[in-house]
């Protein structure tokens, strides 16, 4: 009987960037939602079969918002870096959940906390997802003011990813906001420059920058589309694709 053949992968080392929401359940309450992690945990082991090398960076808004903590008095510094932690939180119950579907991972930190995690070491990372690792980025940048998109497009460009996946509660980049505006119109490709021409929202300023200045293309698609993330390391044009040589 001939063997199954791979699917061609067209990107062959990603770094996915999860919003800490996307752990939690809404109908239930829970901020990390078992089931949930386990489902992400699933998706994940799918493209790893593939031979794609898997980086993870992970918000912490489900736990806690640094910025919420402003609004309600918490000093910004103090607010962030409670941010962080909660980042660190969630980055342990996904790697709990990833070890359960058979795949090795390691838990990096930017803030030391050598009971828990590995620190930060950028030659480190590299291997680990060299030997097929799952490596999971918590902590953010370790820095406050700096947001985990701008940690998400650092760790991609440390590691050498040939994409930023930006998973989102809607399939892509639109004109406008498309819950309030039936009209907004959604990209399927747009420029850096485009982007920022017409200020669409895709990631903070300095996470932006930081994919522009060093041409890593990023893609953002629909969390809730369970087969989008191997489809696209496969090539299928899903979500929109922010890059150098898109149209204007």
């Amino acid at each position: 009987m001939a063997q199954e053949q791979k699917p061609e992968i067209r990107y062959n080392r990603i770094l996915l960037k999860l919003s800490g929401e996307v752990l939690g359940n809404a109908e239930t309450g829970e901020c990390i939602a078992p089931a949930v992690v386990a489902d992400v945990a699933q998706r994940i082991r799918r493209i790893s079969e593939l031979g794609v090398q898997i980086a993870v960076v992970l918000g912490g808004g489900n736990i806690f918002r640094g910025a919420a903590g402003e609004a309600s008095g918490l000093a910004r510094t103090t607010g962030d870096y409670m941010g962080m932690l909660a980042t660190i939180i969630n980055g342990l119950a996904l790697q709990d959940a990833i070890e359960r579907v058979g795949l090795e991972s390691r838990l990096q930190t930017s803030i030391d906390m050598p009971q828990v995690a590995e620190p930060f070491i950028q030659r480190k990372a590299v291997r680990h997802l060299e030997k097929g690792r799952v490596v999971i980025f918590a902590g953010g940048t370790g820095n406050p003011y700096f947001s985990t998109d701008t940690a998400a497009a650092l760790r991609a460009n440390e590691v050498g990813a040939d994409v930023l996946l930006k998973a989102t509660k809607v399939d892509g980049i639109y004109s406008d906001d498309p819950k309030t505006n039936p009209d907004a119109v959604r990209y399927e490709t747009v420029s850096y420059q485009v982007a920022l021409r017409k200020r669409l929202r895709i990631m903070d300023s300095a996470a932006f920058a930081l994919c522009m200045d060093n041409k890593i293309p990023i893609i953002v698609f629909d969390f809730f589309d369970k087969l989008a993330l191997e489809r696209i390391v496969c090539g299928a044009q899903i979500g929109t694709l922010v890059t150098d040589a898109a149209e204007d």
